[in-house]
């Protein structure tokens, strides 16, 4: 059930991302003759009276289509209401609609999360935790630190009630490496004192054979009305969206350090079944960055993304007549067909790293 909530949630974000562009075609009177959620066989199909409805059998994909290039289209070709017929404006609010539309969703997701469910928070305490030590071989077993241990003090600087105090004690770790530390260690109403020598690593950091964990405990805070759960899902929607483009940002300038860090839709979808199991009320938060994830993804000017679209209508702007046709296409089937090479890589791959995957070779 988890991994089927987990898909639910992505088919849900391709259909707002179409139904964005599918809208905002139709509220301004442009043809639409196809609107389609998924890719492959036809499951399910509906004929309105201009536009064929139809669910298909893969769900990771989804589009609207219009019938300026449907050679069987009965409309007549220098019909206004046909999308290439219409200004730039008007086609850049199309072709724009989709990432609108999945950012307003995921601001709406985060604003019910904060109305309802709440939104998971840490309730920090002095100190970090010993979360584990790693074998009877380290400085810290021989130390005789054990796991669920607090420590408090290191090198004399208290570890204070933060996110940062894990890394306060990393970094008094590891610029000491084969030197004496002290340590205040509290175990359960016990407080004393550890002196400890971190090993140096092949680095020549120090290390001490433990992991780290903050203290204190996850609680749940709600807002106390509907406006303040507008204004703290705003506050969410920020910090989500520009860690999103730094992690975009991160990616393109060190492309060969963080490339194994992208994630396909089956490690996505793995992901969200995790979420799901564990606590389904962050399945909010993880469909909204998903969702500003597609938004980020479909804005960059790309071949065979809205943002490659929107890359040709600025050069015809700019020109005053649109690129030759042969020239558009072109770009953009590569695009298409670089975009499926990477899409089928990232679903091997994280499908070979799926646990019950690697059993089976085991």
């Amino acid at each position: 059930m988890s991994v089927l909530a987990a898909i639910a949630v992505l088919a849900m974000l391709i259909f707002v991302h179409e139904l964005g562009h599918f809208m905002a075609a139709r509220l301004q009177g442009i043809h639409v003759n196809r609107f389609s959620i998924g890719f492959g066989p036809i499951l399910w199909k509906y004929q309105g009276p201009e536009t064929e409805y139809a669910i298909r059998g893969i769900p990771l994909g989804g589009y609207v289509g219009f019938p300026d290039d449907d050679p069987e289209s009965e409309i007549p070709p220098d019909d206004p209401n046909l999308l290439r017929n219409r200004p730039i404006l008007d086609r850049a609010i199309v072709i724009s609609a989709g990432v609108i539309a999945n950012l307003i969703f995921a601001y709406l997701l985060l604003v019910g999360q904060v109305a309802t469910v709440g939104v998971q928070d840490f309730d920090y305490q002095p100190g970090v935790k010993i979360a584990q030590v790693m074998s009877e071989e380290t400085a810290a077993h021989r130390a005789g630190i054990q796991a669920e241990d607090i420590i408090l003090q290191a090198d004399g600087e208290e570890l204070g009630a933060s996110a940062q105090a894990v890394r306060s004690l990393m970094e008094i770790i590891q610029t000491h490496p084969e030197q004496v530390l002290e340590l205040q260690v509290q175990r359960q109403d016990e407080t004393f004192r550890v002196p400890i020598s971190p090993e140096r690593d092949e680095s020549g950091k120090g290390i001490i054979g433990v992991q780290l964990a903050p203290h204190g405990t996850l609680i749940r805070h709600r807002a106390d009305s509907i406006p303040a759960a507008f204004g703290e899902g705003a506050v969410e929607f920020q910090r989500i969206t520009v860690l999103t483009v730094q992690g975009f940002g991160q990616l393109i300038r060190n492309f060969r350090e963080t490339a194994d860090q992208v994630s396909g839709p089956v490690a996505i979808v793995a992901i969200g079944a995790n979420i799901a199991k564990s606590d389904a009320g962050n399945l909010f938060r993880f469909a909204a960055l998903i969702s500003i994830n597609l938004a980020i993804i479909n804005i960059l000017p790309l071949p065979a993304l809205d943002g490659g679209q929107l890359a040709f209508l600025l050069i015809e702007g700019l020109r005053g007549k649109p690129l030759p046709t042969h020239i558009q296409d072109g770009v953009m089937q590569t695009g298409l067909m670089l975009l499926l090479g990477l899409g089928i890589f990232l679903i091997v791959r994280d499908t070979a790293n799926l646990g019950w995957v690697q059993q089976l070779f085991q």
